[in-house]
């Protein structure tokens, strides 16, 4: 049987067509988004489609805001350093001084 796709905001894809994307291929993509940007309802939807596969997703996102990746850190009981984003340096350092 197959799962029926999560009823996540569509604000969260605005740059893309909604209806296109495809969960298990994208699943990266879909959960740092939900991650970085969605509320909690898209959280438990998130954890309803995905469950433990948020956990391995998470851990090899290239970027996460500080304030997700203390949540995903907590909420997983994964010491930081094995985050993917951890080790990964921003390609822009610091801001253009004009």
């Amino acid at each position: 049987m197959k799962k029926l796709n999560p009823k996540l905001n569509k604000a969260l894809f605005w740059e893309i067509d909604y209806q296109t994307i495809d969960y298990e291929k994208h699943a990266r993509f879909v959960i740092g988004r939900v991650l970085t940007r969605g509320n909690w309802e898209d959280w438990l939807e998130l954890k309803r489609y995905y469950g433990f596969k948020i956990q391995h997703e998470a851990l090899q996102i290239r970027y996460l805001d500080k304030k997700t990746l203390n949540f995903c850190h907590t909420f997983f009981n994964i010491p930081k350093e094995q985050f993917r984003c951890y080790n990964t340096e921003p390609s822009l350092r610091k801001l253009w001084n004009y």
